[in-house]
Protein backbone atom coordinates (compact mmCIF):
# COMPACT_ATOMS: atom_id res chain seq x y z
CA UNK A 1 0.00 0.00 0.00
CA UNK A 2 1.92 3.43 -1.11
CA UNK A 3 -0.73 5.67 0.33
CA UNK A 4 -0.53 6.50 3.85
CA UNK A 5 -3.41 5.86 6.02
CA UNK A 6 -4.90 9.64 6.54
CA UNK A 7 -4.70 10.13 2.48
CA UNK A 8 -7.11 6.88 2.51
CA UNK A 9 -9.04 8.09 4.86
CA UNK A 10 -9.70 11.48 2.99
CA UNK A 11 -10.47 9.84 -0.01
CA UNK A 12 -13.22 7.60 1.37
CA UNK A 13 -14.96 10.30 3.44
CA UNK A 14 -15.27 12.35 0.51
CA UNK A 15 -15.86 9.73 -2.34
CA UNK A 16 -17.56 7.37 -0.10
CA UNK A 17 -16.99 3.09 -0.42
CA UNK A 18 -16.48 1.11 -1.78
CA UNK A 19 -13.62 3.06 -3.91
CA UNK A 20 -10.99 2.47 -6.19
CA UNK A 21 -7.59 4.32 -5.19
CA UNK A 22 -4.88 5.11 -6.97
CA UNK A 23 -1.47 6.36 -6.21
CA UNK A 24 -0.06 8.27 -9.58
CA UNK A 25 3.48 8.44 -7.72
CA UNK A 26 3.21 4.20 -7.81
CA UNK A 27 1.65 4.42 -11.70
CA UNK A 28 5.11 6.31 -12.65
CA UNK A 29 7.58 4.81 -10.52
CA UNK A 30 6.16 0.96 -12.15
CA UNK A 31 6.99 2.60 -15.53
CA UNK A 32 10.32 3.79 -14.89
CA UNK A 33 11.45 0.23 -13.62
CA UNK A 34 10.14 -1.38 -16.62
CA UNK A 35 12.19 1.30 -18.85
CA UNK A 36 15.34 1.05 -16.66
CA UNK A 37 15.03 -2.90 -16.56
CA UNK A 38 14.12 -3.27 -20.75
CA UNK A 39 15.81 -0.43 -22.15
CA UNK A 40 15.15 0.77 -25.48
CA UNK A 41 12.24 -1.94 -25.98
CA UNK A 42 9.04 -0.93 -26.60
CA UNK A 43 6.14 -1.22 -23.94
CA UNK A 44 2.50 -1.84 -24.68
CA UNK A 45 0.08 -1.61 -21.64
CA UNK A 46 -2.31 -4.39 -21.83
CA UNK A 47 -5.16 -2.08 -21.49
CA UNK A 48 -7.32 -5.09 -19.40
CA UNK A 49 -5.52 -4.82 -16.52
CA UNK A 50 -7.01 -1.57 -15.89
CA UNK A 51 -8.91 0.52 -18.91
CA UNK A 52 -9.56 3.96 -16.87
CA UNK A 53 -9.31 6.67 -19.74
CA UNK A 54 -7.62 8.83 -16.92
CA UNK A 55 -5.20 6.31 -16.60
CA UNK A 56 -4.60 5.46 -20.43
CA UNK A 57 -4.33 8.97 -21.12
CA UNK A 58 -1.29 9.14 -18.40
CA UNK A 59 0.50 6.12 -20.40
CA UNK A 60 -0.04 7.56 -23.65
CA UNK A 61 1.60 10.68 -22.52
CA UNK A 62 4.72 9.10 -21.44
CA UNK A 63 4.42 6.87 -24.91
CA UNK A 64 3.61 3.98 -24.08
CA UNK A 65 1.33 1.75 -26.25
CA UNK A 66 -1.39 -0.14 -25.57
CA UNK A 67 -2.02 -3.86 -26.33
CA UNK A 68 -5.70 -4.22 -26.82
CA UNK A 69 -8.39 -7.50 -26.85
CA UNK A 70 -11.58 -6.14 -27.80
CA UNK A 71 -13.27 -4.07 -29.53
CA UNK A 72 -13.85 -1.49 -26.72
CA UNK A 73 -10.80 -1.47 -25.65
CA UNK A 74 -9.47 -0.57 -29.28
CA UNK A 75 -12.14 2.20 -28.84
CA UNK A 76 -10.61 3.76 -25.58
CA UNK A 77 -6.82 3.33 -26.96
CA UNK A 78 -7.93 5.75 -29.74
CA UNK A 79 -9.60 7.75 -27.82
CA UNK A 80 -6.59 8.79 -25.73
CA UNK A 81 -4.35 9.10 -29.37
CA UNK A 82 -2.74 5.37 -30.01
CA UNK A 83 -2.87 4.59 -33.30
CA UNK A 84 -0.33 2.55 -36.10
CA UNK A 85 2.87 1.19 -33.97
CA UNK A 86 1.26 2.19 -31.00
CA UNK A 87 -1.10 -0.44 -30.80
CA UNK A 88 -1.46 -4.17 -30.91
CA UNK A 89 -4.78 -5.99 -31.78
CA UNK A 90 -4.52 -9.33 -29.69
CA UNK A 91 -6.84 -12.19 -28.78
CA UNK A 92 -7.89 -15.87 -29.94
CA UNK A 93 -11.53 -15.07 -31.43
CA UNK A 94 -11.07 -11.47 -32.92
CA UNK A 95 -14.57 -10.31 -34.26
CA UNK A 96 -15.28 -8.43 -37.77
CA UNK A 97 -15.19 -5.17 -35.83
CA UNK A 98 -11.73 -5.60 -34.15
CA UNK A 99 -10.12 -6.58 -37.74
CA UNK A 100 -12.10 -3.10 -39.01
CA UNK A 101 -11.30 -1.39 -36.22
CA UNK A 102 -7.56 -2.52 -36.01
CA UNK A 103 -7.16 -1.57 -39.89
CA UNK A 104 -8.43 1.61 -40.01
CA UNK A 105 -5.89 2.81 -36.82
CA UNK A 106 -2.90 0.52 -38.39
CA UNK A 107 -2.60 -1.66 -35.96
CA UNK A 108 -0.12 -5.05 -35.66
CA UNK A 109 -2.54 -7.75 -35.11
CA UNK A 110 -1.04 -10.89 -33.23
CA UNK A 111 -2.13 -14.05 -35.23
CA UNK A 112 -3.38 -16.62 -32.63
CA UNK A 113 -4.26 -19.48 -34.60
CA UNK A 114 -3.28 -20.84 -38.24
CA UNK A 115 -7.00 -19.69 -39.40
CA UNK A 116 -6.64 -16.24 -39.10
CA UNK A 117 -4.67 -15.39 -41.52
CA UNK A 118 -7.24 -15.62 -43.62
CA UNK A 119 -9.03 -13.56 -41.78
CA UNK A 120 -6.69 -10.63 -41.46
CA UNK A 121 -7.46 -7.01 -43.49
CA UNK A 122 -5.40 -6.93 -46.54
CA UNK A 123 -1.92 -5.87 -46.14
CA UNK A 124 -1.84 -6.47 -42.83
CA UNK A 125 0.79 -5.87 -40.23
CA UNK A 126 1.30 -9.28 -37.93
CA UNK A 127 2.74 -11.22 -34.71
CA UNK A 128 2.17 -14.89 -34.75
CA UNK A 129 1.85 -15.98 -31.27
CA UNK A 130 3.63 -19.16 -29.93
CA UNK A 131 2.44 -21.20 -27.29
CA UNK A 132 5.18 -22.69 -25.72
CA UNK A 133 3.48 -25.69 -23.93
CA UNK A 134 5.01 -25.00 -20.06
CA UNK A 135 3.48 -25.37 -16.89
CA UNK A 136 4.10 -21.95 -14.96
CA UNK A 137 3.88 -21.13 -11.59
CA UNK A 138 0.82 -19.65 -11.37
CA UNK A 139 -2.91 -20.22 -10.87
CA UNK A 140 -4.58 -22.65 -14.05
CA UNK A 141 -6.92 -19.94 -15.36
CA UNK A 142 -3.88 -17.28 -15.55
CA UNK A 143 -1.72 -19.35 -17.15
CA UNK A 144 -1.72 -18.58 -21.33
CA UNK A 145 1.42 -21.13 -22.89
CA UNK A 146 0.47 -24.22 -21.11
CA UNK A 147 -0.33 -26.71 -23.58
CA UNK A 148 -4.01 -27.24 -22.99
CA UNK A 149 -4.14 -23.50 -22.98
CA UNK A 150 -6.69 -21.94 -25.92
CA UNK A 151 -3.72 -19.09 -27.04
CA UNK A 152 -1.44 -19.31 -29.44
CA UNK A 153 0.04 -21.95 -32.77
CA UNK A 154 2.43 -24.75 -31.80
CA UNK A 155 5.92 -23.97 -32.62
CA UNK A 156 5.81 -26.93 -35.09
CA UNK A 157 3.25 -24.24 -36.70
CA UNK A 158 5.04 -21.75 -36.49
CA UNK A 159 7.10 -21.64 -40.24
CA UNK A 160 3.80 -21.97 -41.69
CA UNK A 161 1.69 -19.64 -40.01
CA UNK A 162 4.59 -16.70 -41.60
CA UNK A 163 4.52 -18.22 -44.51
CA UNK A 164 1.02 -17.85 -45.18
CA UNK A 165 1.31 -14.70 -44.46
CA UNK A 166 3.61 -13.64 -46.42
CA UNK A 167 2.19 -15.47 -49.33
CA UNK A 168 -1.31 -13.10 -48.37
CA UNK A 169 0.46 -10.47 -48.93
CA UNK A 170 0.62 -9.49 -44.89
CA UNK A 171 3.68 -8.02 -43.11
CA UNK A 172 4.54 -10.52 -40.59
CA UNK A 173 6.68 -8.91 -38.25
CA UNK A 174 7.73 -11.33 -35.80
CA UNK A 175 6.83 -13.78 -33.09
CA UNK A 176 4.74 -13.04 -29.98
CA UNK A 177 4.68 -15.27 -26.94
CA UNK A 178 2.95 -14.54 -23.27
CA UNK A 179 2.82 -17.28 -20.64
CA UNK A 180 0.11 -16.16 -18.12
CA UNK A 181 -0.32 -13.51 -15.68
CA UNK A 182 1.04 -13.04 -11.88
CA UNK A 183 4.11 -15.54 -12.59
CA UNK A 184 6.34 -16.23 -9.51
CA UNK A 185 9.52 -18.05 -10.80
CA UNK A 186 11.41 -16.01 -13.45
CA UNK A 187 12.48 -19.63 -15.09
CA UNK A 188 9.30 -20.04 -16.48
CA UNK A 189 10.11 -16.82 -18.89
CA UNK A 190 13.65 -18.40 -19.33
CA UNK A 191 12.27 -21.53 -20.73
CA UNK A 192 9.90 -19.63 -22.96
CA UNK A 193 12.37 -17.59 -24.34
CA UNK A 194 14.40 -20.61 -25.13
CA UNK A 195 11.65 -22.12 -27.18
CA UNK A 196 11.53 -19.26 -28.94
CA UNK A 197 15.43 -18.98 -29.48
CA UNK A 198 14.71 -22.56 -30.93
CA UNK A 199 12.54 -21.62 -33.49
CA UNK A 200 15.47 -19.53 -35.48
CA UNK A 201 16.57 -22.47 -37.39
CA UNK A 202 13.17 -22.01 -38.48
CA UNK A 203 12.49 -19.02 -39.25
CA UNK A 204 15.78 -16.96 -39.80
CA UNK A 205 15.80 -13.09 -38.65
CA UNK A 206 12.82 -11.24 -37.95
CA UNK A 207 11.90 -7.51 -37.33
CA UNK A 208 10.12 -8.14 -33.57
CA UNK A 209 10.21 -10.30 -31.12
CA UNK A 210 7.36 -9.68 -28.57
CA UNK A 211 7.96 -11.26 -25.26
CA UNK A 212 4.62 -10.01 -23.61
CA UNK A 213 4.23 -9.63 -19.75
CA UNK A 214 2.97 -11.71 -16.68
CA UNK A 215 5.84 -10.80 -14.49
CA UNK A 216 4.96 -11.17 -10.82
CA UNK A 217 4.98 -7.49 -8.85
CA UNK A 218 8.29 -8.89 -6.83
CA UNK A 219 9.48 -10.06 -10.09
CA UNK A 220 13.54 -10.07 -10.95
CA UNK A 221 12.83 -7.65 -13.91
CA UNK A 222 16.67 -6.67 -14.88
CA UNK A 223 17.16 -10.46 -14.90
CA UNK A 224 14.50 -11.28 -17.46
CA UNK A 225 14.97 -8.26 -19.25
CA UNK A 226 18.80 -9.77 -20.17
CA UNK A 227 17.10 -12.85 -21.43
CA UNK A 228 14.80 -11.10 -22.83
CA UNK A 229 17.57 -8.90 -25.28
CA UNK A 230 19.09 -12.31 -25.89
CA UNK A 231 16.66 -13.67 -26.98
CA UNK A 232 15.14 -10.82 -29.02
CA UNK A 233 19.39 -10.55 -30.43
CA UNK A 234 19.09 -14.42 -31.45
CA UNK A 235 16.53 -13.24 -34.37
CA UNK A 236 18.44 -9.27 -35.13
CA UNK A 237 14.66 -8.29 -34.04
CA UNK A 238 13.46 -5.36 -31.88
CA UNK A 239 11.75 -6.13 -28.84
CA UNK A 240 8.69 -5.48 -27.71
CA UNK A 241 7.13 -6.13 -24.34
CA UNK A 242 3.86 -5.62 -22.49
CA UNK A 243 3.47 -4.96 -18.99
CA UNK A 244 -0.46 -4.70 -17.89
CA UNK A 245 -0.41 -5.63 -14.01
CA UNK A 246 2.79 -4.58 -12.99
CA UNK A 247 2.39 -1.23 -14.34
CA UNK A 248 -0.67 -0.92 -12.33
CA UNK A 249 -1.62 -3.65 -9.46
CA UNK A 250 0.61 -1.91 -6.24
CA UNK A 251 -0.43 1.08 -7.17
CA UNK A 252 -4.43 0.85 -6.73
CA UNK A 253 -6.03 0.13 -3.56
CA UNK A 254 -10.12 -0.98 -3.20
CA UNK A 255 -11.45 0.73 0.44
CA UNK A 256 -14.77 -0.84 1.90
CA UNK A 257 -15.95 0.08 5.16
CA UNK A 258 -16.96 -2.78 8.01
CA UNK A 259 -20.97 -3.47 8.40
CA UNK A 260 -20.90 -5.54 10.83
CA UNK A 261 -19.49 -9.33 12.19
CA UNK A 262 -20.64 -12.56 12.65
CA UNK A 263 -18.90 -15.69 14.72
CA UNK A 264 -20.29 -18.72 13.57
CA UNK A 265 -17.64 -21.42 12.95
CA UNK A 266 -15.20 -18.53 11.88
CA UNK A 267 -14.76 -14.66 12.69
CA UNK A 268 -16.50 -12.84 9.84
CA UNK A 269 -15.73 -9.41 9.30
CA UNK A 270 -18.83 -7.76 7.20
CA UNK A 271 -17.85 -5.20 4.31
CA UNK A 272 -19.82 -3.36 2.00
CA UNK A 273 -17.27 -4.30 -1.15
CA UNK A 274 -17.33 -8.25 -2.29
CA UNK A 275 -16.58 -9.77 -5.50
CA UNK A 276 -18.97 -7.39 -7.53
CA UNK A 277 -15.85 -5.06 -6.77
CA UNK A 278 -13.01 -7.46 -6.54
CA UNK A 279 -13.28 -10.95 -8.25
CA UNK A 280 -9.58 -11.84 -8.02
CA UNK A 281 -9.79 -13.99 -4.42
CA UNK A 282 -13.05 -15.44 -5.95
CA UNK A 283 -11.89 -16.25 -10.08
CA UNK A 284 -8.32 -17.74 -9.14
CA UNK A 285 -7.70 -17.62 -5.07
CA UNK A 286 -5.81 -14.21 -5.68
CA UNK A 287 -4.58 -13.04 -1.63
CA UNK A 288 -4.50 -9.03 -1.88
CA UNK A 289 -2.96 -7.61 1.64
CA UNK A 290 -5.30 -6.15 4.02
CA UNK A 291 -4.75 -3.29 6.14
CA UNK A 292 -7.15 -2.25 8.87
CA UNK A 293 -7.46 1.78 9.10
CA UNK A 294 -8.32 1.82 12.72
CA UNK A 295 -6.10 1.37 15.98
CA UNK A 296 -6.02 -1.50 18.41
CA UNK A 297 -4.45 -4.39 19.56
CA UNK A 298 -4.29 -7.71 16.87
CA UNK A 299 -5.88 -10.53 18.64
CA UNK A 300 -8.02 -12.56 16.00
CA UNK A 301 -8.36 -13.73 12.73
CA UNK A 302 -11.15 -12.75 10.32
CA UNK A 303 -12.65 -13.58 6.97
CA UNK A 304 -13.21 -10.36 5.12
CA UNK A 305 -16.99 -11.51 3.68
CA UNK A 306 -18.76 -9.63 0.89
CA UNK A 307 -22.43 -8.39 0.93
CA UNK A 308 -23.57 -11.15 -2.27
CA UNK A 309 -25.36 -14.24 -1.29
CA UNK A 310 -22.41 -16.36 -2.07
CA UNK A 311 -20.50 -18.81 -0.30
CA UNK A 312 -17.64 -17.48 -2.32
CA UNK A 313 -17.74 -14.22 -1.84
CA UNK A 314 -14.76 -13.81 0.26
CA UNK A 315 -12.32 -10.99 -0.25
CA UNK A 316 -9.73 -12.25 2.42
CA UNK A 317 -9.61 -15.64 4.70
CA UNK A 318 -7.50 -15.43 8.37
CA UNK A 319 -6.06 -12.26 8.11
CA UNK A 320 -5.18 -10.43 11.51
CA UNK A 321 -7.31 -7.64 12.25
CA UNK A 322 -7.64 -5.64 15.44
CA UNK A 323 -11.67 -5.90 16.79
CA UNK A 324 -13.26 -4.49 13.92
CA UNK A 325 -16.56 -2.03 14.29
CA UNK A 326 -18.96 -0.87 12.28
CA UNK A 327 -17.69 2.26 9.74
CA UNK A 328 -13.78 0.78 10.31
CA UNK A 329 -11.98 1.12 7.16
CA UNK A 330 -10.04 -1.39 5.41
CA UNK A 331 -7.84 -1.07 2.85
CA UNK A 332 -7.12 -4.04 0.10
CA UNK A 333 -3.56 -3.42 -1.39
CA UNK A 334 -2.39 -4.54 -4.98
CA UNK A 335 -6.15 -4.12 -6.36
CA UNK A 336 -4.81 -1.26 -9.18
CA UNK A 337 -5.02 -4.55 -11.68
CA UNK A 338 -8.09 -6.34 -12.52
CA UNK A 339 -9.95 -5.22 -9.63
CA UNK A 340 -12.23 -2.28 -11.28
CA UNK A 341 -12.00 -3.50 -14.62
CA UNK A 342 -13.49 -7.18 -13.59
CA UNK A 343 -16.14 -5.23 -11.59
CA UNK A 344 -19.61 -6.14 -12.36
CA UNK A 345 -22.89 -5.02 -11.96
CA UNK A 346 -24.53 -8.41 -10.46
CA UNK A 347 -27.34 -7.95 -8.14
CA UNK A 348 -27.57 -4.56 -10.05
CA UNK A 349 -25.31 -3.33 -7.43
CA UNK A 350 -23.43 -0.17 -8.80
CA UNK A 351 -19.75 -0.13 -10.31
CA UNK A 352 -17.70 1.78 -7.90
CA UNK A 353 -16.29 5.31 -8.10
CA UNK A 354 -12.28 5.51 -8.56
CA UNK A 355 -9.99 8.86 -7.21
CA UNK A 356 -6.69 9.15 -8.07
CA UNK A 357 -3.71 10.40 -5.86
CA UNK A 358 -1.69 12.77 -7.87
CA UNK A 359 0.52 13.65 -4.47
CA UNK A 360 -1.30 16.82 -3.19
CA UNK A 361 -4.72 16.45 -4.10
CA UNK A 362 -7.48 13.92 -4.91
CA UNK A 363 -9.59 13.74 -8.52
CA UNK A 364 -12.20 11.64 -9.00
CA UNK A 365 -11.67 9.40 -12.47
CA UNK A 366 -15.02 7.80 -12.16
CA UNK A 367 -18.15 8.36 -10.80
CA UNK A 368 -19.99 6.16 -8.86
CA UNK A 369 -22.87 4.50 -10.94
CA UNK A 370 -26.12 4.84 -10.13
CA UNK A 371 -28.97 1.92 -10.07
CA UNK A 372 -30.72 4.24 -13.19
CA UNK A 373 -27.10 3.46 -15.31
CA UNK A 374 -27.02 -0.14 -14.45
CA UNK A 375 -30.60 -0.30 -16.25
CA UNK A 376 -30.17 1.99 -18.99
CA UNK A 377 -29.60 0.16 -21.96
CA UNK A 378 -32.52 -2.28 -21.10
CA UNK A 379 -35.67 -1.65 -23.30
CA UNK A 380 -38.42 -1.76 -20.61
CA UNK A 381 -42.14 -2.48 -22.23
CA UNK A 382 -43.50 0.57 -20.17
Amino acid sequence: MTLSRSELRTAAERFGTPLYVYDAAELDAALARVRSAFGPARVFYAVKANPNLTLLGRMRAAGVGFECVSAGEIARAEHVGASGDTLLVNGPAKSAQEYAAGARLGATFIVDRVEEVGLLPPRSKALVRVNPALDVSTHDHLATGAASSKFGVTPEQVPQVLGALREAGHDARGLHVHIGSAIRNAGDFSAAFARLTALHLHTGDLDVLDVGGGWGVDADLPGIAREAHAAAATFSAQLWVEPGRYLVARAGTLLTRVVGTKHTGRNFVLTDAGMTELLRPMLYGAQHPVTALWDGEVQDRWDVAGPACESGDLLARGVRLPAPTPGDLLALGEAGAYGASMSSNYLTRPRPAEALWDGAAWALIRRRETPQDVWAAELAPF
